[in-house]
């Protein structure tokens, strides 16, 4: 059990000198992010946040019935990704009172619970492709605080 908590600590360095924006989302721990670092690869083969979301299986499908539009959730993309990502969504829907907010304003809208979880994991595929962006603009080596202290 000793060596479990000792890989742990290491996938915590690890993953906090990677990815350091990405921990900061909140939902986000380490096995979640180190998900998404092995899923993404590098998000800079990605020309947009719409091409992320659309790879993460995050972007939603128009569907017409009855001639009522509406979207639902994508059955393609990565699912390992989505999933991530749908981790993310359902802890900050119990703990995070703006995602809560937002989640109850799209009720109160007219949504239904699973769609409003879809569009917010669809905002939340944003925030992780500009964490994933700004983390991959760091030099080899480099946190977060470091970079911050440098810029100012």
């Amino acid at each position: 059990m000793a060596a479990y908590g000792e890989i742990l600590m290491a996938l915590d360095k690890k993953i906090a000198e990677q990815a350091p924006s990405l921990l900061e989302i909140p939902g986000c721990g380490t096995l979640t992010a180190a998900k998404i670092l092995g899923e993404t690869a590098d998000v800079r083969r990605f020309k947009s946040k719409d091409a992320y979301a659309r790879f993460s299986g995050t972007a939603p499908v128009p569907v017409w019935s009855s001639n009522h539009p509406r979207q639902r959730l994508s059955r393609v993309g990565n699912r390992q990704l989505n999933c991530a990502v749908h981790r993310i969504a359902l802890t900050q829907a119990h703990w995070h009172p703006d995602a809560r907010t937002y989640l109850q304003r799209r009720k109160d809208a007219g949504d239904t619970t699973k769609e409003a979880i879809r569009v917010l994991k669809r905002r939340l595929s944003d925030v992780v492709y500009r964490a994933l962006l700004s983390d991959a603009q760091l030099p080899a080596g480099h946190s977060a605080d470091q970079g911050l202290a440098a810029a100012a």
